[in-house]
């Protein structure tokens, strides 16, 4: 399948909900008192889909690939910043699992695509300087 979008990219979509139910729960006390902790694990969860998004309009795969692993990175960060919010009380054990099983669910998803776009042979494209266009 051919993606024309970040948008029509199913990690990019995962990783969107996640970054919407990391939001709600740290909006609830006593977690969103926190304010440290709570713009970091957002952050963290929000650069999942934001570095899948920046690879995928740097329009090589190269490039795509590299940001696809910082993004799954920064699902690693996220599942380890739960532990934490949990370890503080600020998460119960139900939301600790249904973390985990995003994050880790979805870290995988990024490594099958990562090893996908390797062995495909593909290479993305970059436009080519025409009419003195900056390059991308």
């Amino acid at each position: 399948m051919k993606y024309t979008s970040f948008e029509d990219l199913p990690i990019w979509q995962k990783a969107r909900e996640l970054a919407k139910f990391v939001f709600v729960m740290t909006s609830e006390e006593p977690f969103s008192k926190d304010f440290r902790f709570r713009d970091q694990i957002r952050a963290s969860a929000g650069s999942i889909a934001d570095n899948i998004a920046e690879g995928f309009e740097r329009s090589g795969n190269k490039e795509f690939v590299q940001f696809l692993y910082i993004a799954k990175g920064s699902c690693g960060e996220t599942r380890s910043q739960s532990y934490r919010a949990r370890d503080f009380n600020y998460i119960t054990q139900e939301t600790l699992e249904q973390l985990n099983l995003q994050t880790t669910s979805l870290s995988a998803e990024i490594a099958n695509f990562i090893k996908y776009l390797k062995n495909s042979g593909l290479k993305g494209y970059k436009y080519k300087n025409t009419a003195n266009e900056p390059t991308a």
